[in-house]
Order: structure tokens, then C-alpha cells, then sequence
């Protein structure tokens, strides 16, 4: 892997956020699930999907918060357009496994 500098870091905006909807998404190539990420002002709500069907289900995701990456460009997965790219690591199994803070932090809040 390429070494990274600091100036690489800063490019990339990482927030937390709140899950505010989860669904279920049948047309994917792959198992995922549409999610609606709250990350307040003055970004709103910006949508994803997310590869994590082996360990959430959507009623376990809303009001989870979530860190993610704010300021790729969209894509298009099949009819939905996802804006972010939420954070996962993989388990022993190479399930994802989000990352999210362990304690209580504002939502809108950028990683450093």
C-alpha cells in the first residue's frame, strides 16, 4: 500500500452521524441495506448503502450513530444514488462491523 501524507488525511471528511432510516435493499448485486444519515448542519441528510446485512437489520440501525465519509463523489448503486460511505471494519468472518464512537458526541462532529 501507498504511504499516505497528513495533507492525504485532511482531504477526506469524516463525520458522525445518526442513522435516521434503514431499508432493505432486494435489487442490490449484493446483500445491503439503504441508509439515511442524519449528520446535521450543514450537511443533512445524505443516503448510502451499506454491505452489512450479516450483523444489522434495518430496525437495528435507526438512531445508531455511524462515522462516515462525507465528501466522496455519488454513485449510482442500481436505482439508488448513495452520497456517503459509511465506515465498517471486517470480523473474523469478513462481515463489517461499523465504526462508531464509544461515548456520547454530537452528531456533525469531523474525525481528527
Amino acid at each position: 500500500m501507498d504511504e499516505a501524507s497528513f495533507d492525504d488525511f485532511m482531504k477526506l471528511d469524516i463525520r458522525v452521524g445518526v442513522v435516521t432510516q434503514a431499508e432493505e435493499f432486494p435489487e442490490a448485486r449484493k446483500p445491503a441495506i439503504k441508509l439515511w444519515v442524519n449528520f446535521g448542519d450543514p450537511l443533512g441528510v445524505k443516503k448510502s448503502s451499506a454491505q452489512i446485512t450479516k450483523h444489522y437489520s434495518p430496525d437495528d440501525l435507526v438512531g445508531k450513530k455511524v462515522m462516515a465519509v462525507v465528501n466522496f463523489p455519488p454513485r449510482q448503486i442500481g436505482k439508488f444514488m448513495s452520497e456517503i460511505l459509511v465506515l465498517g471494519v471486517p470480523d473474523d468472518g469478513n462481515d463489517v462491523v461499523l465504526i462508531t464512537p464509544d461515548k456520547d458526541v454530537p452528531i456533525g462532529g469531523r474525525l481528527y
